[in-house]
């Protein structure tokens, strides 16, 4: 499948990477921006945000392996400037069914407190 931009005119999280909406920027590149969750789930919550406004993971084509990678050397960065070396997670949700509330392909970082089994909640 190919990256769509349909519906990116009113994408909260495009308009936020062009900072029309309000957000708590953290990192900052010509091809993702991180940002504070606005309803955080650990003490910790970030999203790691392409600026192509792809819908969801099932949308990426197989040319996005460069995207994907930035992706994730993004998240290591943060995890470095942060100290979250101890433990985080990385979550992403692909479709409403599996709890994605924004049609735009992001990655949440968790951290802080122990986020392991037994840990008694459910990211």
């Amino acid at each position: 499948m190919k990256p769509t931009t349909a519906g990116s005119e009113d994408c909260l999280f495009c308009r936020i990477g062009r900072h029309q909406a309000p957000a708590e920027y953290v990192y900052e590149d010509d091809t993702v921006f991180v940002i504070r969750d606005r309803f955080p789930k650990a003490p910790v919550h970030l999203l790691v945000i392409p600026r192509q406004h792809i819908d969801r993971l099932d949308s990426l084509a197989a040319t996005d392996g460069d995207l994907v990678l930035h992706l994730l050397e993004v998240v290591q960065l943060i995890a470095r400037r942060l100290q979250l070396q101890d433990g985080y997670r990385i979550v992403i949700n692909s479709g409403a069914r599996a709890g994605q509330t924004i049609q735009h392909l992001h990655v949440h970082i968790l951290a802080g407190g122990c986020l392991g089994p037994g840990a008694g909640g459910s990211f």
